[in-house]
């Protein structure tokens, strides 16, 4: 029992990873904190059952929807944050946090209030046996999909010519400005990045958890909990912080289910005792 609620845990924790690396990668490369990402997970998971009800294929809705997501955060950057650059870290927080609700009731208008049914994929359905029991097949591939995507992420980044020139733009732009290179053309790319995996992380909660309006509320703050145990700005951080965040959630239901929600905030206390900065975070990036 005590090994099915760590894969469970696991499982839960990739879709923190996700959420919480899209944080960060926008927060790493731009200094801006996204209050709006809940909101962009919560659009993710309802385009994501609407483009599959559609297309009957999840494989296309699963392509289809971090596009339009991503698009919606270019749109953003370029219109809305852009402006705020230079102007100190409140000012996109805030601009976020408003457009998060302006987000929460276009989708109550365009889907309803009562939200959308969504049902697990077809080809994905059933249980697999792991030797000390049979743990979902979904569950498994969320845990595989994460991998994927964070590994992309991480080759793009760290092994690119264009991944370059995004870790040289972010820590001293003057210099890139001077070789030429558009940097707000960077900036605005990385916010797309970030937003689409907000989209992408939606698509694949929302067949284990119900979809409504409200969701991505929730899952922002504990994406933040996993932003700051990890370190602010740091992807690897934000991946092992997630699924740590995920075990002790998940074992916490299993031995004291009233105190699982409250046990990730306590993870964070402690972590934040210990180390201030999170586990993988540099002290004075929010200066």
């Amino acid at each position: 029992m005590l090994a099915l609620q760590l894969v469970t845990g696991i499982a839960l924790g990739a879709i923190y990873a996700l959420l919480a690396v899209g944080l960060s990668l926008i927060f790493g490369m731009l200094t801006v904190v996204n209050f709006a990402h809940g909101a962009l997970f919560m659009l993710g998971a309802f385009l994501g059952v609407y483009f599959y009800g559609l297309t009957g294929s999840f494989v296309v809705s699963l392509v289809i929807t971090p596009l339009v997501v991503g698009c919606m955060g270019l749109v953003t950057e370029r219109f809305l944050v852009r402006p705020l650059y230079g102007r100190g870290i409140d000012y996109p927080l805030l601009l976020t946090f408003g457009l998060s609700y302006v987000i929460i009731e276009g989708v109550r208008i365009v889907f309803g209030i009562e939200g959308m049914a969504s049902s697990t994929p077809a080809a994905l359905r059933g249980a697999v046996d792991l030797g000390f029991g049979h743990f979902p097949l979904y569950r498994l591939f969320l845990i595989f999909a994460t991998a994927v995507v964070v590994g992309a992420l991480w080759l793009f980044i760290e092994k690119t010519r264009y991944g370059l020139i995004i870790r040289a733009g972010s820590r001293d732009p003057e210099i890139v400005r001077v070789l030429g290179i558009d940097v707000a053309r960077v900036w605005w790319m990385v916010f797309g990045i970030g937003t689409a995996i907000a989209g992408i992380s939606g698509v694949l909660a929302a067949p284990t958890r119900a979809v409504n309006a409200e969701m991505g509320i929730t899952v922002l703050a504990e994406s933040f909990v996993v932003t700051v145990v990890g370190g602010m700005g740091s992807l690897p951080g934000a991946v092992v912080a997630g699924l740590l965040v995920g075990v002790v959630f998940s074992l916490t239901s299993l031995l004291a289910p009233d105190l699982a929600e409250l046990s990730i905030f306590v993870l964070m206390a402690l972590v934040l005792l210990v180390r201030p900065q999170g586990l993988f975070g540099k002290a004075g990036l929010m200066s």
